[in-house]
């Protein structure tokens, strides 16, 4: 219910009575179990990120291959925005990045992803250009998603992890040390 009223409201205007009204509980009994509702936001900040990276992480070590890797990436990824819209909108929304405590706790969700991705890039480079590589491939995703959620459009999100796979494979074949 929480998820539901920061994602559809934003961070600012939510307030814990309408997240206690919607979950059905008093307000004393939600900040019997968050001492306040920066608290409750960053729990399911870190609820959602480590879901995200779960449905990933999964979906990457099932893969046989390394072009397969990048499509199962982006599908796990795709699919889990398809099915959780209101949580992508409350890890990605602007109300979290103009708070710096929040702001600091998405940038901690990327950077997992961002680690998890380019530990997965089998390419002869340093860690630190594995690692702007990945935040890129995060950024397709990440653009992807805003752009989809916030026309409406009716992806489906296999076929469009295909799209972005080739597109970031071929940019990663032709990748080299510089």
């Amino acid at each position: 219910m929480a998820l539901t009223q920061f994602a559809t409201q934003g961070y600012h205007q939510a307030s814990m009575d309408d997240i206690a009204e919607a979950a059905g509980v008093t307000k004393p009994v939600l900040y019997q179990h968050f001492g306040s509702k920066r608290a409750l936001y960053l729990e399911l900040l870190e609820d959602v990120g480590s879901a995200l990276l779960e449905a990933i992480a999964k979906a990457t070590a099932e893969a046989a291959s390394p072009h397969q890797q990048v499509e199962a990436g982006f599908a796990a990824y795709f699919g889990f925005v398809d099915e959780h819209r209101h949580a992508f909108r409350l890890l990605f929304s602007e109300d979290a990045r103009r708070d710096a405590v929040l702001a600091e706790a998405v940038v901690r969700v990327e950077r997992a992803i961002a680690e998890a991705v380019a530990n997965l890039i089998e390419a002869d480079l340093d860690d630190d250009h594995r690692r702007i590589l990945a935040y890129g491939i995060v950024g397709l995703a990440e653009g992807t998603c805003r752009h989809w959620l916030a026309h409406d459009l009716d992806l489906e999100p296999g076929a469009t992890a295909r799209w972005l796979a080739d597109l970031a494979w071929a940019g990663l074949r032709g990748v080299r040390r510089i």
